[in-house]
């Protein structure tokens, strides 16, 4: 039996509606169907939706089970509050300036770097350049961009420059001894 599968989805203030194995769902930042697999069942119960097998159960049951209860739990929560993550760039002279076409990093290279912001997801930067708050009703997407930006210049382990998440913790490696 699914251990993530059993657990209920709390609905919140979003509204939802099941028909069939599809679910309707619409909440002040988001609408949208989300389809469960056959092997799967959707029902509505008071504040909660639960998500169990079918009549027929297989070996991709369990599976699908936790995967699909999570996939629902995140889209409806995206619908309701969203998803918000914060990235620091940690650097002299290294800054993030929002532009039209997205936001422009200067990162230490020759060239600064413009990096396009896919719709769907937010940005917003402090005065200093140097925290950034993104905001999304994907999960998905928000980590995806999220990723993209920190792959720019990954904080390196001998001064701790670069883009990190805030509050991400860095293993810093001691330099060359003085002999």
């Amino acid at each position: 039996m699914s251990k993530i599968g059993r657990r209920p989805i709390e609905i919140g203030d979003v509204k939802v509606e099941v028909k069939g194995r599809q679910v309707h769902y619409a909440g002040k930042h988001a609408t949208g169907v989300y389809e469960v697999p056959a092997l799967l069942s959707v029902s509505l119960q008071g504040e909660s939706l639960l998500i169990g097998p079918s009549e027929v159960r297989t070996s991709d049951t369990n599976r699908l089970w936790g995967l699909h209860r999570a996939l629902l739990n995140n889209k409806i929560i995206g619908a309701g509050t969203g998803f918000q993550k914060q990235l620091t760039i940690v650097g002299l002279g290294y800054k993030g300036v929002k532009k039209a076409s997205g936001i422009e990093f200067s990162l230490g290279y020759s060239h600064k770097i413009d990096f396009p912001v896919p719709a769907g997801v937010t940005v917003e930067i402090d005065k200093s350049g140097q925290n950034l708050t993104l905001w999304s009703v994907d999960k998905e997407l928000l980590g995806l961009v999220c990723s993209k930006i920190r792959a720019l210049r990954p904080p390196e382990p001998y001064k701790g420059t670069g883009i990190r998440f805030t509050g991400e913790e860095i293993r810093r490696k001691a330099g060359k001894a003085k002999v």
